[in-house]
């Protein structure tokens, strides 16, 4: 529940900081072996991470439509007329 807190703290990027150090200080101290990867993408990914307390934007949009595309082009495999594929796409997308 903690991380959860951590997450819903609104603009203030350094609070975010101080209590993402204390969440990875406190899990280090339980010494769970699992937690040590999650620690290590926070420790490499840390001013990433911390921008997202800026303005709430993530690229789960981006994401989103990346799947969307994939999942189109896999249902559609071996189609030979490009133009028409990508008119599909951009009415199925659009």
């Amino acid at each position: 529940m903690k991380l959860t807190d951590i997450h819903n703290i609104r603009g203030i990027k350094d609070a975010a900081r101080l209590k993402l150090v204390k969440w990875s200080n406190e899990v280090e101290e339980l010494g769970v072996d699992n937690f040590y990867i999650v620690i290590n993408t926070f420790e490499n990914h840390y001013q990433t991470i911390l921008n997202f307390f800026v303005n709430r934007a993530t690229n789960a949009k981006a994401e989103s439509f990346n799947a969307k595309v994939k999942a189109f082009r896999a249902q559609f495999r071996g189609v030979t007329d490009i133009p028409f594929f990508l008119y599909r796409l951009m009415k199925l997308c659009a």
